[in-house]
Order: structure tokens, then C-alpha cells, then sequence
């Protein structure tokens, strides 16, 4: 069940070039899009109160794909760049920097169960593919 959104993700976004890569990777509204994904499976794999909305997800990132393919990239770059092991590392640095930025930890399963209620309560991306158990 590890990462299952991760998973989701990559899966759903079926080597790529470098130069595919980096130019995903200049993406703001795919990577924030991402971003959310990340995020929202981090709290929900953290806190036992919380559970994640798959086909919310599932669509979400059905729509991300949607629009990296009308910015013209193929599912082979796609697929490289969401299963590139150095951007999966960037999206964790992201991901914890923002978990940081609203007084979390990503080794702190109690502070991000606060997060995650505050996400769901403020029905932001992250809080819509999130719900409390």
C-alpha cells in the first residue's frame, strides 16, 4: 500500500529524454497539481484518521496527464518523468518544504493529521482528495 497514490500517479501517466524531463519539470500547474497529489498521500499513509478519496485522485491525475498531452508531451515522456528517481526526489524536497511551511513534519504523523484536518476543513486541493475516517 506504500506511496498508492505515488503509484496512482505513475501509473496513470504512462526513458524519456533528459530534455523531456526538465521541461516538465518547467510545468508550474502539472507540478503543483503533483505536488497535491504527493502531499495528500503522505498524510493519508501518516494518520490513521484520515483516509484518501482514490477516484477523486484517480481523476485528478487523469486531468494532469490530460493537459501535459495537450502541452504536447507523449505518454513515454510523461511516464519518464514521473518515474525518474532524482524527480521523485525533488517532489519529496517540495512536499516536506510545504509541510514545513504550514508547521508539520513529515516524521511527525500527529502534525500532519493537523494538517490534514486542516486541509479537508479548508477544502483546499490537498483536503479534496483527503477525508476523515
Amino acid at each position: 500500500m506504500r506511496l498508492i497514490l505515488t503509484t496512482l500517479v505513475a501509473l496513470s501517466l504512462a526513458g524519456g529524454a533528459s530534455a523531456a524531463r526538465a521541461d516538465l519539470g518547467a510545468e508550474k500547474d502539472i507540478n503543483a497539481g503533483l505536488l497535491a497529489i504527493a502531499a495528500a498521500d503522505k498524510i493519508r499513509r501518516e494518520c490513521g484518521d484520515i483516509s484518501g478519496k482514490f477516484w477523486a485522485a484517480r481523476s485528478y491525475v487523469n486531468q494532469l496527464k490530460g493537459m501535459a498531452q495537450k502541452r504536447g508531451y507523449t505518454d513515454a515522456q510523461i511516464d519518464a518523468y514521473v518515474n525518474d528517481d532524482a524527480e521523485q526526489a525533488k517532489m519529496r524536497e517540495r512536499r516536506n518544504a510545504y509541510f514545513k511551511s504550514k508547521g508539520a513534519s513529515n516524521l511527525d504523523a500527529a502534525s500532519l493529521c493537523r494538517l490534514g484536518q486542516d486541509e479537508i476543513k479548508n477544502r483546499s486541493r490537498i483536503g479534496s482528495f483527503l477525508k476523515a475516517k
